[in-house]
């Protein structure tokens, strides 16, 4: 390579990579997305394959180094293990751009176009259905902030919008690249994307506009806890002291019209046999304030009857008047720091304000679609999310819950330690926030559209992500079918 094509590849190299930095990681800015792609597309189509995989491979990597302190950090990743997820990642951003040079340089520029999205997303959904961190990874939460373009969520899930995310860049690179030899056939290509995107602003837009199906406005409360209570409150005294003065906080917000009140991820710990003194306090309080409790719990099983010690991550929900107090487990666990706890299987349905009814789900399960989607076809107005962040991913992670109520149907209620209390609506408008450590005890009351709204993806699934696969094949075969590279 000669000094003007090293040149090259370190702009290359350095604008992708700062574009990815700012536009992905724990506070991304949406639009940068939309271009990050477009140096290392470009200079793929003039470069040797090696150097077009270093170029892109090393832009992706250097623009995830923004998440490096957060990860091997807080998270504790283990150095190894860091290291093998961000050279798979770069290898996957390398291999993807290496089929739209194959294709692009065969002069078969609509397969192009098509390649560079669809490797990508079927690689993010290879993650969510192999990883523990489910959709964690997509580049579509860069764009929770673009409500118009958001809505998309609601037919395709988080596939559809990193598909057209990546869509874009790639026409622009065509576009620049035929600008000399074929403009016509450039503009093409540009235009038929730019289309499909304006159509698609264009549903979000209208869908935002229009009221939801109709349903009653419940007053929500979430009550947090940092500082010296941003830890599970071992059993006996230290629980029984720090659920009190929940207790308090809850009569307040009930005495302001909550009908539900939400408390975050793993408060307290108890431990059978003394949990039913927990629930007994706790449904009192739910009688006398005529109000619906949500606590997170670690609940502690001892061994017996043949079984071993068992403990979960678990949400205790006191209903007025209720006869039993009803539970729901999480079933998707934050390796290595719940690799202990038992994963639970069921959902926890209860009825709703009106004809909706309300879920709850815990924390990390909201980053898979799936659970979304089975809350959905319960037809959930509400999902009530007990949480815990690490502060300093509460937009980044926190909000992820935001696009499985785009997705679904329903509204979100997240209480989190370390992170925000927050409602948001089915549309993903955030309605009401506070940060956790606003105060030692830091409370929200919210009113939310108690609704259910039907979706595509809510019925049809991943069909998005398939269309992806088989867009990927038929480009595969197409390189090896098409002609020889031009040079």
């Amino acid at each position: 390579m000669n000094i003007r094509g090293i040149g090259l590849a370190i702009v290359a190299l350095a604008v992708t990579g700062g574009l990815f930095w700012f536009g992905t990681g724990l506070n991304p800015s949406w639009p940068f997305m939309w271009v990050a792609p477009v140096p290392v597309l470009l200079f793929a189509l003039e470069a040797s394959p090696w150097a077009a995989a270093l170029v892109a491979g090393g832009a992706m990597i250097l623009g995830l180094t923004n998440l490096w302190s957060f990860l091997h950090g807080a998270l504790t990743v283990p150095l190894a293990i860091l290291i093998r997820i961000y050279l798979i990642e770069g290898v996957m951003l390398a291999l993807a751009v290496l089929l739209f040079r194959g294709l692009a340089r065969r002069h078969a520029y609509w397969s192009a176009l098509l390649a560079f999205p669809a490797f990508w997303v079927s690689f993010e959904w290879f993650l969510n259905l192999t990883s523990p961190h489910g959709t964690g990874a997509s580049l579509a939460y860069s764009q929770l902030t673009f409500l118009p373009f958001l809505q998309l969520a609601s037919i395709t899930g988080p596939w559809g919008m990193s598909f057209l995310l990546l869509a874009f860049p790639t026409a622009v690179a065509l576009t620049v690249h035929l600008w000399s030899v074929n403009l016509r056939q450039g503009l093409k290509i540009l235009g038929a994307t730019v289309g499909v995107i304006v159509l698609v602003l264009a549903f979000g837009t209208v869908r935002l506009m229009l009221p939801p199906p109709p349903g009653a406005l419940v007053k929500v409360g979430l009550i947090a806890s940092d500082g010296p209570n941003e830890r599970v409150a071992d059993e006996g005294a230290p629980a029984a002291q720090l659920l009190n003065e929940y207790a308090l906080r809850v009569a307040q917000l009930a005495s302001e019209g909550a009908s539900v009140v939400v408390l975050p991820e793993k408060t307290v710990t108890v431990v059978d046999p003394d949990t039913p003194n927990t629930d007994q306090k706790y449904q009192k309080l739910a009688d006398d304030n005529h109000v619906r409790v949500v606590v997170g719990v670690l609940h502690v099983v001892p061994p017996g009857g043949g079984h071993p010690e068992r403990k979960y991550n678990e949400a205790r929900i006191y209903t007025p008047n209720g006869t039993h107090v009803e539970t729901y487990e999480k079933e998707h666990m934050l390796p290595p720091f719940e690799s202990n706890l038992t994963p639970g299987t069921r959902l926890a349905v209860l009825h709703g304000s009106g004809k909706s009814s309300w879920g709850v789900a815990i924390c990390k399960d909201m980053d898979f679609t799936r659970l979304g989607r089975r809350y959905g076809s319960e037809g959930a107005g509400l999902l009530l999310v007990p949480a815990w962040d690490f502060f300093a991913d509460w937009v980044q992670h926190g909000h992820m819950a935001i696009m499985r109520g785009v997705e679904s149907g329903f509204g979100v209620v997240r209480s989190a330690k370390g992170g925000s209390l927050y409602v948001s609506d089915n549309r993903g408008r955030i309605l009401a926030e506070v940060k956790s450590d606003a105060l030692p005890f830091t409370a929200l009351l919210a009113s939310v559209p108690d609704t259910h709204d039907g979706t595509l993806f809510q019925w049809l699934g991943d069909w998005f992500a398939w269309v992806a696969v088989v867009i990927l094949i038929f480009c595969l075969l197409e390189l090896f079918r098409a002609s020889k590279p031009q040079s």
